[in-house]
């Protein structure tokens, strides 16, 4: 990649501004360091395991709260179930899990049906996410399914961002696992898919050298 990976932290103003990417000072790995670059800068509060904000909308103008509930804990177990075995397949089950929470969260926000890659056109439609509100979303689900103890390959890190007045590559987001033992950073981009499908996972040097 031409430019400087950058950890996120942002108002939603400035994101929606910017199209979706305002770049801040690396963070160090860990829960709460995770938590204070995805959520501090919309001031949103952490997901728990009962309940989680959705963005919506656009560099999360809209809001809405989600109560996760005994039956969507059942549900992602058994999701994550089929990521027993390998990295690979835990990353292919996070994936299914994604699909599951983009449908779980129309629910309480309006989003069904919602298109793959929105861009300004559909800036403040409410049924819509732009990639401030996919990384924080997926970043979410991600920190529920490491709460649950669903993650044994993989650890949640902060959003990271590409493109920059630097080189001249649309400012794009996306939540972000660890790979155990090997390090590895793996995007995780809900931005790319309609509603219900799977989010696009990819090795994060990969998905920074994307356009």
């Amino acid at each position: 990649m031409v430019g400087i990976r950058m950890k996120l932290a942002m108002g939603a103003a400035l994101a929606t501004f910017f199209g979706g990417v305002v770049m801040a000072p690396p963070v160090a790995a860990g829960q709460d360091a995770v938590a204070s670059a995805a959520y501090s800068g919309l001031s949103l509060s952490a997901p728990t395991t009962s309940e989680l904000t959705v963005c919506h909308g656009f560099g999360c103008q809209y809001r809405a709260e989600l109560g996760i509930t005994a039956a969507d804990r059942a549900a992602l177990t058994r999701l994550m179930a089929a990521g027993h075995g390998s990295a690979a397949n835990e990353r292919e089950a996070v994936a299914a899990a994604g699909a599951w929470f983009d449908r779980r969260i129309a629910q309480v926000a309006g989003t069904a049906g919602h298109v793959a890659r929105a861009n300004r056109a559909y800036m403040y439609d409410k049924r819509q996410f732009d990639c401030i509100d996919t990384s924080r979303n997926t970043t979410s689900l991600l920190l529920l399914l490491q709460e649950l103890g669903l993650l044994r390959y993989h650890t949640v890190d902060a959003p990271e961002a590409r493109g920059h007045i630097f080189d001249f590559k649309a400012p794009h987001a996306t939540a972000v696992l660890v790979e155990k033992g090997s390090g590895t950073k793996w995007s995780v981009d809900a931005w790319t898919r309609a509603y219900g499908q799977a989010p696009e996972i990819m090795p994060l040097d990969r998905w920074m050298d994307a356009d």
